[in-house]
């Protein structure tokens, strides 16, 4: 634990009135009881930056597929859940991007963009 580190552990240790020691237990305890959310709490960023570009790779393969619809409907295929599909798409890349601006708005130290 780097100084800054140890100055916010301790600062809030003494805001919730508890020594470090009841803290540092509170909060292991906390942690154990959950520990799909405490993966997520402890991702590293570079964890978070390499699943980014994993969903960037998804969305690019769907981009291809959607090309190989459009062919197909070009051609006089039906495509009866296309619509569902392509919203289906633009969430996850609405969702990818908000998951971006947080992360480099939490990076910066700031709101999202």
């Amino acid at each position: 634990m780097n100084d800054a580190e140890f100055k916010r552990f301790t600062d809030a240790a003494a805001h919730c009135e508890m020594s470090n020691a009841a803290f540092l237990s509170y909060a292991v305890d906390k942690a154990a009881r959950d520990l799909n959310r405490t993966a997520a709490e402890i991702a590293t960023e570079r964890e978070v930056i390499d699943e980014l570009f994993a969903a960037r790779r998804h969305l690019g393969r769907m981009h291809g597929l959607f090309n190989q619809v459009a062919k197909a409907l070009n051609s006089g295929a039906d495509a009866p859940h296309l619509d569902a599909s392509a919203e289906a798409v633009r969430s996850a890349a609405r969702r990818m991007e908000a998951a971006a601006d947080a992360l480099l708005a939490h990076r910066d130290g700031g709101a999202p963009a």
